[in-house]
């Protein structure tokens, strides 16, 4: 029988998921609403929290690796995708003021040795990096789901379908007929946007 008054154990996942809430409103780096989070997202300090709990946990508490688990090594999610670009000021003005996506200040960009910038994509980024692109411009194909892509979860795609109309930027829509649309940024990277309902 279990006693009352021990703590329970917990497994390594639900010590960092603990740890990450307690991370974020014990020292919110933002404003916080109502919600507890800025604008409905941790702004990837979830994320960060839990990997630093991650590569440390062995110091925290080493848990036993079954024969079924021998891939498990703790995934928890896309931190950023690295997406080249011939011109950094050119890709910012996509980003962010076609995109809307906000540049993470926190993150090293001085310290790399070619130019780049983090953008905000939910809790997680992508990273711009000015560097030569070993892919063709052209000859790529024109719809961006059969090509290498980027994909990012989004509310409305009838709202951005009309962003890229009035800023002129050509678009395909999903060929399955789901709610997804895609598109390319200025270097040709391929972009699709599906639609969530969380």
């Amino acid at each position: 029988m279990a006693s009352l008054t021990a703590p329970p154990t917990l497994s390594l996942q639900q010590r960092i998921n603990r740890v990450s809430v307690c991370t974020i409103f014990a020292n919110p780096p933002f404003k916080v609403n109502e919600t507890g989070l800025r604008n409905g997202r941790c702004r990837g300090l979830c994320s960060v929290a839990r990997a630093k709990l991650a590569v440390e946990g062995d110091v925290i508490e080493k848990e036993a690796v079954s024969g079924n688990d021998k891939n498990d090594y703790g995934v928890v999610s896309v931190h950023h995708v690295g997406v080249l670009c011939e011109n950094l000021e050119r890709s910012l003005d996509f980003y962010q003021n076609i995109l809307g996506l906000e540049i993470n200040e926190a993150r090293p960009h001085d310290k790399l040795p070619y130019r780049g910038a983090w953008l905000w994509v939910g809790s997680e980024m992508i990273h711009l990096m000015e560097l030569p692109n070993p892919d063709p411009l052209t000859g790529r194909p024109e719809h961006g789901g059969r090509d290498r892509h980027t994909c990012i979860a989004i509310r409305d795609v009838s709202k951005l379908k009309a962003i890229l109309d009035k800023a002129g930027i050509s678009y395909t829509l999903s060929k399955s007929g789901r709610p997804a649309i895609f598109t390319r940024d200025p270097d040709g990277n391929a972009l699709e946007f599906t639609q969530v309902d969380n």
